[in-house]
């Protein structure tokens, strides 16, 4: 067990979850929901087509379901009230209806918003069910390529980040250099990346190794650095040498920077990940948003973003949920 198992941190959390529950839903505001997603499943059916589109019938059908879907929650929360959590999104759920009646209404129904640059719901259905293959092979590389140079760039920043901040004659000798190099945009980095490396993918990985690395190693080096040293006389009083006290004192303590650190390393990556893809590889996210954009595919283009929206959010979940399993206990944390 690590010397270190608790930090006072203030109390109080703030996630999504605490914050739909101090506005709460009338009840009926679920039904209310339910029916004007069936209205506007109407609205979709029963106006004519300015524009050209196809699937109307298929995003009607989709419409008409989620309004059912809210109907029978609604109607199953009487009988099990573990359902009625559901209704405290309601207020969402209307926002949405009323979002897609704008977007139906300006783009396909009275062509508002013309064609190419604003595609129509019936469009992004279009995309998904047309061009899902290439899409989700596109998704797939682009999360191999991600993973592989954050992991490395994690890796290596985690490591030099404990030994500056453990040991003063590599913080002598690399503080500088992270100071001189560190700050300097990861894609500035891409004329050289694409010449030294024998590959696009590798050069990619690189990059986005790189811009992992810095913010994990200065978080990593300031988490280890700011361990009070208090900590490290009761650790030498159980009679813990350097070795036990670098790995069950100074990381356990540094552990809450660490992973600000890699939260910041995730968002850099997101960002040169769509570069290097848009300049070297064959297949990605961002090599699929500016294949599109270069076809003036528009509605192509803005089913990739949120594809690549839903990517990134899952991701910095999941990098949450790791941080809460091995922060648990820490109070206060923020909640995603």
């Amino acid at each position: 067990m690590s010397v270190v198992t608790a930090q006072i941190a203030p109390t109080g959390q703030q996630n999504t979850e605490a914050l739909v529950n101090a506005v709460p839903a009338p009840p009926t505001l679920l039904t209310v929901s339910g029916l004007g997603w069936l209205t506007v499943a109407a609205l979709v059916i029963g106006l004519p087509d300015e524009q050209m589109v196809d699937r109307t019938g298929l995003l009607a059908t989709l419409l008409a379901c989620a309004g059912a879907a809210q109907l029978l929650l609604w109607a199953g929360s009487h009988v099990a009230p573990v359902l009625a959590h559901a209704g405290k999104w309601a207020r969402w759920f209307v926002a949405l209806a009323v979002m897609i009646t704008a977007w139906e209404l300006a783009t396909a129904k009275f062509n508002v918003l013309p064609l190419p640059f604003f595609a129509s719901p019936q469009a992004f259905i279009a995309v998904y069910t047309d061009d899902f293959p290439r899409l989700f092979d596109c998704l797939w590389h682009s999360l191999l390529l991600l993973s592989e140079g954050y992991f490395l760039g994690a890796a290596v920043g985690f490591v030099s980040g404990v030994a500056l901040g453990w040991s003063t004659s590599v913080g002598y000798w690399a503080h500088p250099i992270l100071r001189l190099v560190g700050p300097l945009p990861a894609t500035a980095w891409i004329p050289i990346a694409f010449f030294i490396f024998p590959s696009s993918a590798a050069a990619s990985v690189f990059l986005i190794a790189l811009a992992t690395w810095f913010p994990t190693t200065v978080l990593t080096w300031s988490g280890v650095a700011s361990v009070q040293t208090a900590y490290y006389d009761v650790a030498r009083t159980l009679g813990a040498n350097q070795r036990c006290l670098v790995l069950r004192v100074a990381i356990p303590a540094a552990l809450p920077s660490v992973f600000v650190g890699l939260f910041m390393g995730l968002g850099s990556s997101f960002a040169v990940l769509v570069v290097a893809e848009m300049l070297g590889v064959k297949s990605g996210l961002g090599w699929y948003l500016q294949w599109s954009q270069g076809w003036g595919a528009y509605a192509n283009m803005y089913a990739d973003l949120f594809v690549m929206a839903l990517m990134c959010s899952t991701l910095i979940t999941l990098l949450f949920k790791l941080r809460d399993r091995t922060l648990a206990w820490q109070k206060g944390l923020v909640q995603w």
